[in-house]
């Protein structure tokens, strides 16, 4: 059984890789595979060191916290472009969208990981987080067994636990729709400083182990995840089927349509770009020493499958 681990569940950042076990696109490539939540992202990645997970759908630069300077594993490919979260604040506080000002002094919750985006996006937009009095930390209830980190950090706006938080897509829905949050930023579709788009980006991550050892099944695992890119782009509406199948009602209903919104970021590829960009913001937080090469970062041999 091939183990894919995913810091969240009910969301759309890691989507493609949840689909192509749950619509069959692994089976077809001759994988049994089953989804594992492991929240947060650090402890997915430590899982993924110790043998644990054999893949990780996560958070490109968070390799980094169990791989230093990229020993030990590599991204196959993309899950898509650009970095994926969004800030959200109280509905009440009014804020307007882009106007990072309205974060001082307020409690922002944020997952380990991408914390790190938050905290080089406000650094770079002016905006010192100690200076300013912004209180980034958890987001309550998160780290419960089989919770949801977007959906948690919803209800821990809506209860008053937090002023705003960092979170994917389907959480910022969930807050506007039940009229207790407001987004300010949406950096994929370019709020905030123009390099943050770029900080990093939700992959398909694995051992140079098994690259070395079973080629044929990272190889697998990544066409597995490129021909559900390409058939939720021919047929958003089978992201409802996953979610009725995984995900609560609301959530389900909700899924496709956030599924359209992000199918022309549904692509694989990971260019020479996206690494330097990568490479800028790790050395800028202090998660790499140095600029890695890109050999050392993506699994070029792989690379051909982007284009099937």
């Amino acid at each position: 059984m091939i183990r894919l681990g995913v810091p969240d569940l009910i969301s759309n950042s890691y989507f493609p890789a949840i689909a192509a076990v749950d619509l069959g696109f692994f089976k077809a490539e001759g994988l049994d595979a089953e989804v594992q939540l492991v929240f947060p992202v650090p402890r997915t990645m430590a899982e993924l060191r110790e043998g644990k997970l054999d893949f990780v759908a996560g958070a490109a630069h968070a390799t980094l916290g169990s791989f230093p300077e990229w020993r030990g594993a590599k991204l196959l490919g993309a899950l898509a472009q650009r970095m994926y979260w969004f800030l959200v604040l109280r509905a009440d506080l009014k804020a307007d969208r882009g106007d990072l000002s309205s974060v001082n002094g307020l409690r922002i919750g944020a997952a380990p990981g991408p914390d790190a985006g938050l905290r080089r996006l406000l650094l770079d937009s002016g905006v010192d987080p100690e200076r300013n009095g912004v209180q980034i930390g958890p987001i309550p209830g998160a780290s419960d067994r089989g919770a949801s980190f977007g959906v948690s950090a919803a209800q821990a706006l809506e209860a008053g636990s937090l002023d705003g938080f960092w979170a994917n897509g389907m959480g910022a829905e969930v807050a506007v729709r039940r009229g207790v949050g407001t987004v300010v930023l949406d950096v994929r579709r370019g709020d905030g400083p123009s390099l943050a788009q770029h900080y990093t980006f939700p992959a398909l991550i694995t051992t140079d182990q098994r690259i070395r050892d079973e080629p044929e099944t990272a190889a697998a695992a990544l066409r597995a995840i490129v021909r559900t890119q390409h058939a939720l782009r021919d047929d958003p509406d089978r992201a409802t089927e996953v979610g009725r199948r995984l995900f609560p009602p609301m959530e389900a209903d909700l899924i496709a349509d956030l599924i359209r919104r992000d199918l022309p970021y549904y692509d694989p590829h990971i260019s020479h770009e996206s690494v330097a960009a990568l490479n800028r913001f790790t050395a800028s937080m202090k998660l790499a020493s140095g600029e890695a090469a890109y050999d050392d970062v993506v699994a070029t041999q792989f690379g051909h499958i982007w284009d099937e």
